[in-house]
């Protein structure tokens, strides 16, 4: 006699695959996408590439960078003028504060840094709705941008502002009169205010509402068995 041979198994039944991870299927990577794309281990489409990143890092630097332009302007209009006046003292032209005690120059430093970390929270709102991924490129321009940004409008308020020769301005006004002080960045710290807000900002818009990373999946079950 001869043992009974073991019946197959049914079409639609498969056995489990015991070797781990289930490859995808050929193919599966360019569904719904343009071939050629990268993709992470969850199946998901991955970010521009570094070059892209780069570029657009550098479009950010340039455009914060000139809109630093702005900020000077709006610093020449809304500091504070610091009043100065000449005398002639031993037939030689000498320029003294006309208010020793007055806090003038305090504003014209206040007035700078709040301007600036105002710009630095714009730059920063603007450059994460742009582009909520963000990336250590862009990080780095928002940094870099705020510097030249800032550097930019120093030098463009105190080209606006009144002119650099105090001693020949108070020649040109006459004796006793008064007439504003050029416009000076004392406390040079805040040139680092548009960065430093910007970055600050960015990071907590990102922690926010930025995309978040899948959670990995769970072990996956054996090829072929149907969930309960």
């Amino acid at each position: 006699m001869t043992a009974p041979l073991n019946p197959p198994p049914p079409p639609n039944e498969r056995p489990s695959y015991q070797g781990g991870l289930v490859p995808p299927p050929v193919g599966a990577h360019a569904v719904g996408t343009a071939p050629g794309a990268p993709y992470d281990h969850h199946g998901e489409q991955d970010g521009p590439g570094m070059l892209t990143e780069v570029r657009q890092a550098a479009t950010a630097v340039l455009a914060i960078a000139l809109s630093g332009a702005l900020l000077g302007v709006l610093w020449w209009k809304l500091a504070p003028t610091v009043p100065l006046v000449g005398d002639v003292v031993d037939e030689r032209w000498v320029v003294f504060l006309k208010e020793s005690e007055g806090e003038q120059a305090i504003g014209v430093d206040g007035t700078f840094t709040l301007l600036a970390l105002a710009f630095g929270v714009l730059s920063a709102v603007v450059a994460f709705l742009l582009r909520r991924r963000g990336g250590v490129p862009l990080v780095v321009a928002l940094g870099v941008g705020g510097l030249l940004g800032s550097l930019l409008a120093w030098r463009v308020g105190v080209w606006l502002g009144p002119a650099q020769d105090v001693i020949a301005h108070a020649k040109d006004v006459g004796k006793g009169v008064t007439f504003d002080a050029p416009l000076k960045l004392g406390a040079k710290g805040a040139l680092l205010a548009w960065s430093l807000s910007a970055l600050v900002v960015h990071l907590g818009l990102t922690g926010l509402f930025g995309p978040r990373d899948p959670e990995p999946d769970p072990w996956p079950a054996p090829y072929g068995d149907k969930p309960a």
